[in-house]
């Protein structure tokens, strides 16, 4: 015997359509929230991305921020200054942390990408060290003889190529300890003591400012750069000359606040416009007091120290053109 066939009243059809479209109510419903709480995790959540040199302090000031505002989520990482422009060149990032400044076809990016200006906030100074094993008898160098040894034409290999005799070495062969190209620290040294020419290749390249000074530390013919915030008791930063028979100066406070020290610089921060609601209570707190206070203690120079020749207001803010 044949089935009869299947036979769909118009009720049944009714019925039908009418739990479908409740199913569909209750999906999108469901991606509705779902999407809400992805969007409400992610404004509530500053992302701050950028600069090795800072790193440290910024992870510092995120900790102590956690008392001053518990419901404002923080997160941070490195990669160098570089590599935070990039992520707030697409929008990704709340803050992007660096060594140098940003650069005007960086800032013109950011702005087609996302609509908005990118904001300088100087939040801190420091002097660009350079950094030798604490056995290395050599005090002082000049910009000229970094630019011999880190340089393209790399004329000076040895120590006793500048006269320098480090005891209990055989091979006084000068290693070159140096950053990877996306650091803001990489750019500047390469800016003030190179004039802008090609490093030597060769060097021992660290993604870390850290990573930097540990490597000297334990490598008795080193030198590397560094911010003057890491250093250490196993090495010794050397004081710099503009050229032979300058007064030389040692990167400290004092001399980073009055440019004294030939690699004083600004570091600083960049948001998407200007900072808005938690962003800008974060940023307000970093430049306070209590903020600049954590800058010190980093081996940093606060933005309102005395006698600076930067605008020490602690709102410092230019907009980038």
């Amino acid at each position: 015997m044949r089935t009869p066939p299947l036979t769909i009243t118009n009720q049944s059809r009714f019925y039908i359509l009418r739990i479908i479209a409740i199913i569909a109510v209750i999906m999108s419903t469901s991606c509705f929230l779902q999407c809400g709480n992805r969007m409400a995790h992610s404004k509530d959540t500053i992302q701050i991305k950028g600069s090795d040199t800072v790193v440290n302090l910024v992870q510092a000031w995120v900790e102590a921020f956690r008392n001053v505002d518990p419901s404002i989520k923080i997160e941070v990482s490195g990669g160098g200054s570089g590599v935070g422009i990039a992520a707030l060149e697409r929008g990704a990032i709340d803050i992007a942390t660096a060594s140098r400044n940003i650069k005007k076809k960086e800032a013109q990016t950011v702005l087609e990408n996302t609509g908005k200006n990118p904001i300088e906030h100087i939040i801190a100074y420091d002097g660009l060290a350079l950094y030798v094993n604490k056995n290395n008898p050599v005090d002082s160098i000049t910009i000229s003889d970094l630019a011999r040894i880190y340089g393209d034409e790399n004329k000076v290999e040895r120590w006793s190529d500048l006269g320098i005799i480090i005891p209990g070495v055989k091979n006084d062969k000068i290693i070159r300890i140096s950053r990877q190209s996306s650091s803001g620290t990489y750019d500047f040294f390469r800016e003030k003591v190179l004039n802008k020419k090609d490093f030597s290749l060769g060097s021992c390249d660290m993604n870390g400012s850290k990573e930097v000074v540990e490597l000297v530390g334990t490598t008795k013919t080193a030198i590397g750069y560094s911010g003057m915030g890491y250093a250490t008791d196993h090495i010794k930063m050397l004081k710099l000359m503009k050229s032979a028979g300058d007064t030389a100066y040692a990167p400290t406070v004092e001399n980073t606040v009055r440019k004294k020290y030939p690699l004083a610089r600004s570091l600083q921060m960049y948001t998407l416009g200007a900072p808005e609601g938690s962003i800008k209570k974060f940023i307000d707190w970093v430049l306070s007091e209590e903020g600049q206070q954590m800058v010190s203690e980093n081996g940093f120079v606060p933005v309102g120290s005395n006698a600076s020749t930067h605008d020490s207001s602690v709102t410092a803010v230019k907009n980038i053109q």
